[in-house]
């Protein structure tokens, strides 16, 4: 089968929603596909084993120096309109520039796919946006969903209303219409978006983050990193939801409580956490046991210390409800370590870990968190590899041989 593959970026350091593409292109190669990347990161980037065409902007279009004036205008003046001419268009100048650029790309290319494969990151659908402007690529067409959208069909604690909420719920009206097949990280974001659009419970598939190889060097452990502790990480930007308080509290408990555990125990938080610095940087000041660092973290070095901490943490918000699948997932999965999981009862990753899995509790249940964590350091302290993950199921569901599975059964 031969998979064109449109998607906004595949540079790994920009976004944990770029790793899980880059992933996700990775596994398709492995499966033996053959693979085009159309990918619009900007930037000359290629990747092992496929081929890559850097989708240029247009720079002489109306649409290119109205997007410049208005970033001119909105530095000069303090002004920012965005939210305005939004409101009236629906997109921003930058946006339809580049879709623009995306789309005449794409027309251009002598490749004939079976399968074009729309991925994008963040709040951008940039890629799904051009493909619609190509109906001749509808019947081959799958529309990749990483997340909910518009930003009103989020889930709280993270919904907001967007002045342009209404042109971008139509524009996802359009894609779950005209699109062969979507597709999903999870299933619980499938049900979801399937309750707001119909026809993507119809179309719909899930295709979850990928547990793709990388050939990268062994990196040397960074000097907070002692191998021979109980180790703790989350790896990850803290967004405005996701508070570590309650974690950090729990952790502080846990040592309270077991008095000869703090020469032994170490929690290490790496990732932007901008909205919660006064707070961490008051946790830093005081615990030794505590190590905070405040910003972007190399992925070979993080890759490398999920692989040799003891329990890898994915937190989440306090919600009711959590559709996502954490793009970090599949790499906690492969490091086959422990997984501390702080999510709501209704949560992708509480699925697929089972309800039955012990190391699970709610964001900001502090006192189980602490009796967790305890558990896991007696577990630790008998034999390390007592806290080794050993989920093959999960494996086999993030693998490529599933991903091959899924990708065949389309043409059944």
């Amino acid at each position: 089968m031969k998979i064109l593959i449109v998607v906004d970026s595949i540079d790994v350091e920009d976004s944990s929603g770029s790793k899980a593409n880059v992933a996700l292109i990775h596994n398709l190669i492995a499966a033996r596909f053959d693979v085009l990347v159309y990918h619009y990161t900007l930037k000359k980037i290629s990747l092992a084993g496929v081929t890559c065409f850097a989708i240029p902007e247009i720079k002489y279009s109306p649409l290119y120096f109205l997007s410049r004036f208005q970033r001119v205008f909105s530095r000069i003046f303090k002004v920012n309109l965005a939210s305005f001419l939004e409101q009236m268009f629906g997109f921003s100048f930058t946006f339809f520039n580049d879709t623009n650029s995306i789309t005449k790309a794409l027309k251009k290319t002598k490749f004939q796919p079976d399968l074009v494969l729309t991925l994008s990151k963040g709040g951008s659908f940039r890629s799904h946006y051009a493909v619609l402007k190509i109906p001749e690529l509808y019947d081959k067409w799958m529309a990749y969903v990483h997340d909910p959208y518009p930003f009103h069909f989020y889930p709280r604690p993270y919904t907001w209303v967007e002045s342009s909420y209404k042109q971008k719920e139509k524009f996802f009206t359009q894609i779950a219409e005209k699109a062969m097949y979507s597709a999903f990280p999870s299933q619980l974001l499938l049900e979801w978006m399937g309750s707001y659009f119909p026809n993507f419970i119809k179309t719909g598939i899930v295709i979850p983050h990928q547990n793709a190889k990388y050939n990268l060097e062994e990196a040397n452990f960074p000097d907070y990193f002692d191998p021979a502790k109980f180790n703790l990480l989350h790896a990850g930007n803290l967004m405005k939801q996701r508070s570590p308080k309650s974690l950090i509290e729990g952790f502080k408990l846990f040592l309270n409580q077991n008095i000869e555990a703090q020469k032994y125990s170490k929690l290490i938080l790496l990732g932007n956490a901008s909205y919660h610095s006064k707070m961490l940087n008051e946790y830093q000041k005081d615990n030794l046991e505590i190590y905070i660092y405040n910003g972007n973290v190399a992925f070979d070095i993080v890759y490398h210390l999920q692989k040799n901490v003891s329990v890898n943490i994915i937190l989440e918000a306090k919600a009711e409800i959590s559709p996502f699948l954490p793009a970090k997932f599949p790499h906690c999965v492969e490091a086959n370590k422990a997984i501390l999981s702080l999510a709501p009862y209704y949560s992708e990753t509480r699925r697929l870990l089972g309800h039955d899995y012990p190391y699970w509790t709610e964001a900001d249940a502090v006192n189980e968190i602490a009796s967790i964590i305890e558990k896991m350091y007696q577990l630790w302290k008998i034999n390390p590899n007592n806290l080794l993950l050993n989920r093959r199921d999960l494996e086999y569901y993030l693998s490529v041989d599933y991903l091959r599975k899924l990708i065949n059964d389309l043409e059944k």
